[in-house]
């Protein structure tokens, strides 16, 4: 019996050792890395404060609030929450327009505004959100911050707007203060330069580096610089809100903008921090719902406003994080040096904040983020959203890059890929038209236009690769098409996309993951009645060269040079067998060979698929042989009903069946195989079909080239059979059928062209 149940007390060790676990990966694991964190947060939380034209200490309270509130209530384990750059700009805004206790106030309502966002379960929307438009509203706000940051760096001070500091750059340039700008310019080094120590000394958080040794070199040298000054401890910082008087649109406006902005930062925080772990995902609405905490908790003790901040973050998983308590943990580290060390704090330089501030500032512009941009026509909507952030406000140039952005989608479904071209040689009257992509009424002028360019009479074969057809396009497209006809030309249809046009007028467009690709259609589908081609072969080669080339080229170019396929594939010569269809595989993955009936006859008797075997094995590698025969085979059935009387000798087909004389054999001897598809319903012809491809195995498994290899393990022997009606592929074995091969669902519909 189970010790469990033995021994009353063991329920109560097992606890106090899972719990004695818990306690040492902490110590081991979450300990040293939330000091880490907190390293880091203490510069940041300041200069962030000094950014935002906030009281120094709400920096270090919003990064309390945001490691223990945030760190316990959120939904992300490893994220780590405090101050943000990406808010300074608008809090400074609000500073300047309110004062600082009706700021509090509005961080306060953007806090309950956000858990009402959580409990409303809608935190995946804010993630619709472009990510163009995110990360160009962040490199506005590391704009705003550097050119802001970069007059305190040379002893001045930061003006309101943009433009201001901008303009007034020239003059602080030609009366900067040498002392402050040496004490900035070496934190900046520090942070440029720290990435290139050694490893175990780039452990150690740059910042905290460049901000001590500013410090420290501020009081050795004979240096005059301004420092922070602090009125009283963190208690004496903590102040209530103040509800505004008047201005309420503004107010609330001002709750909706920090709202909007602290939760989609913290949102694509989590987003990002899960990447950096294999540890459980996080919960996106129970974040909301910890960071509104946190920030109604900031609000009411005069704090900045809270988000998930992914330079804290990152610090956190690689210094080996495991749990939320390195995020909690560092916030009481923070709050232990706020009380005990405020001293400390107010021998720091401002220049030397301003300096990380502006490294900060400048990282927030991504030269990766533009190029992406550049590369996928989406740089108008970085620009103009970034220049709306810097010149206008944060909340209006994110609405300008959503606009863009929209505006630009729009422009390329008007300009949806709509081409005619004539074919053959000159003076023939073979036209070809494709329409490509999404193509809504909006591209009906393009459409119109390249339709209208087709000469009347002649013979059109229009190519549709859409996967999105509205009906106003597909009216347009079936009225020319009448129009067409009735001029005596001719238009072949030939659907490749997932929306076909006869589809169109049938209900909404929508887009059908379950739509076969035309483009394993046979020539049938797409053969033009008129068509003066000699052959349905050369129409296949220009549909191949249209099509399938510049598809294909990418996966074939390593091919060149030789191949080294996995498996030889035996199958029969019957026209309706595509063996990389069946398989999903590509060019270079199968060796196939195929003879009526895929049959191995004794060796010896058959040259051609002795050398194939030969060649296989031994020179290519390959790891197994599949034997795959098909329903309805021409070869099964003159097997079947094949009368020995009737003969004659130099018959071919009579000659070669005669390898088969055995499957037939064990056919008539009611073989496992042929009563598993007897009961699955298949006829006679079939039941033969499959019990040939479990002879077939035994013949490989007795083969003199084949058997050594698959008797060492080294070579495996698989049987299929391909059951055309339904487009199933069927595994045999040598006693039984596999119905339901891996990835079909027996109410899944048959696919058909």
């Amino acid at each position: 019996m189970n010790q469990k149940y033995d021994d009353p007390n063991s329920e109560v060790r097992s606890g106090r050792g899972a719990a004695r676990t818990r306690v040492e990966e902490i110590l081991r694991y979450d300990l040293p890395s939330s000091i880490v964190v907190f390293l880091v947060a203490v510069p940041l939380s300041l200069g962030i404060a000094i950014a935002s034209q906030a009281p120094i200490m709400a920096g270090l309270i919003a990064a309390v609030i945001g490691g223990v509130v945030a760190g316990l209530l959120g939904g992300s384990p490893l994220l780590a929450s405090g101050p943000a750059a990406g808010l300074t700009v608008v809090v400074a805004g609000l500073v300047d327009q309110f004062g600082w206790k009706v700021t509090c106030a509005i961080t306060v309502g953007a806090g309950l505004l956000q858990i009402v966002f959580g409990l409303s379960r809608i935190a995946r929307a804010a993630l619709a959100i472009s990510p163009v438009v995110v990360h160009a509203m962040l490199a506005g706000i590391g704009a705003i911050i550097a050119l802001q940051q970069v007059h305190v760096l040379l002893g001045g001070t930061s003006r309101s707007s943009v433009w201001q500091n901008i303009t007034a750059l020239p003059s602080q340039l030609g009366s900067f203060h040498t002392d402050d700008l040496v004490v900035g310019a070496l934190v900046i080094a520090v942070l440029i330069g720290w990435r290139f120590m050694p490893p175990r000394v780039a452990k150690v958080p740059a910042a905290l580096v460049g901000v001590v040794l500013a410090t420290v070199a501020s009081l050795l040298l004979p240096l005059d610089v301004e420092r922070i000054v602090m009125d009283g401890s963190l208690l004496d910082a903590v102040a209530l809100p103040q509800l505004p008087d008047g201005r309420w649109a503004a107010f609330l406006g001002g709750v909706l903008t920090v709202a909007l902005i602290a939760s989609v930062e913290s949102l694509l925080s989590a987003v990002a921090v899960d990447k950096m772990h294999s540890g459980p995902s996080s919960d996106l609405n129970r974040e909301l719902v910890g960071q509104g905490a946190a920030n109604m908790l900031s609000g009411l003790a005069g704090g900045l406003p809270v988000t998930g901040v992914i330079v804290r973050s990152a610090t956190n998983v690689a210094a080996g994080a495991r749990t939320r308590a390195s995020t909690v943990m560092h916030g009481v580290w923070v709050l232990l040096f706020s009380v005990a060390l405020v001293g400390l704090v107010q021998q720091i330089p401002k220049s030397a904040l301003a300096g990380l501030l502006i490294v900060i500032g400048i990282q927030l512009i991504k030269l990766a983020h533009i190029r992406v941009a550049h590369r996928t026509g989406d740089l108008p909507v970085y620009v103009i959203t970034i220049a709306g952030v810097m010149f206008l406000n944060l909340l209006e140039g994110v609405a300008l890059g959503l606009v863009t952005a929209i505006a630009l989608v729009l422009w390329r479904a008007v300009r949806a890929p709509v081409h005619a071209e004539q074919v053959g040689a000159a003076g023939a009257r073979q036209w070809h038209v494709s329409v490509e992509g999404v193509c809504t009424f909006l591209a009906l002028p393009r459409l119109s236009a390249t339709l209208a360019s087709v000469p009347a009479g002649s013979h059109v074969t229009l190519e549709m690769s859409v996967d999105f057809l509205d009906h106003a396009a597909s009216e347009t497209i079936a009225e020319w098409i009448r129009r067409h006809r009735d001029s005596g030309g001719t238009v072949l249809i030939d659907n490749l996309g997932a929306d076909a046009l006869a589809l169109a007028a049938d209900g909404p467009p929508q887009r059908s993951p379950m739509a076969l690709l035309r483009e394993f259609a046979p020539w049938k589908s797409r053969q033009h009645p008129e068509s003066t081609a000699t052959s349905p072969v050369i129409e296949g080669i220009s549909h191949y060269h249209r099509r399938r080339a510049p598809m294909l080229r990418e996966h074939v170019r390593d091919l060149h040079s030789g191949q080294q396929p996995h498996a030889l594939f035996l199958t029969c010569s019957d026209s309706r067998i595509v063996p990389n269809l069946i398989t999903g595989s590509g060019p270079g993955d199968l060796f196939t060979v195929r003879n009526v009936g895929n049959l191995v006859p004794a060796a010896g008797q058959d040259p051609s698929l002795e050398a194939a075997l030969a060649f296989g094995i031994e020179e290519l590698g390959v790891g197994s042989i599949v034997v795959c025969g098909h329903s309805s085979c021409g070869a099964m059935g003159a097997l079947l009903t094949a009368d020995p009387q009737s003969q004659r000798p130099g018959d071919a087909v009579h000659n070669w069946l005669a390898h088969a004389d055995q499957s037939k054999q064990a056919y008539l001897s009611q073989h496992p195989v042929a009563e598993a598809a007897r009961r699955a319903g298949f006829d006679e012809r079939d039941q033969l079909g499959m019990v040939n491809v479990a002879m077939q195995l035994h013949a490989l498994q007795e083969h003199r080239l084949v058997g050594p290899a698959w008797s060492l393990g080294s070579l495996e022997i698989t049987g299929l059979f391909f059951d055309i009606g339904s487009a199933r592929v069927l595994r045999i074995s040598a006693t039984d059928i596999e119905m339901d091969p891996p990835g079909l669902h027996t109410d899944q519909p048959v696919l058909s062209t």
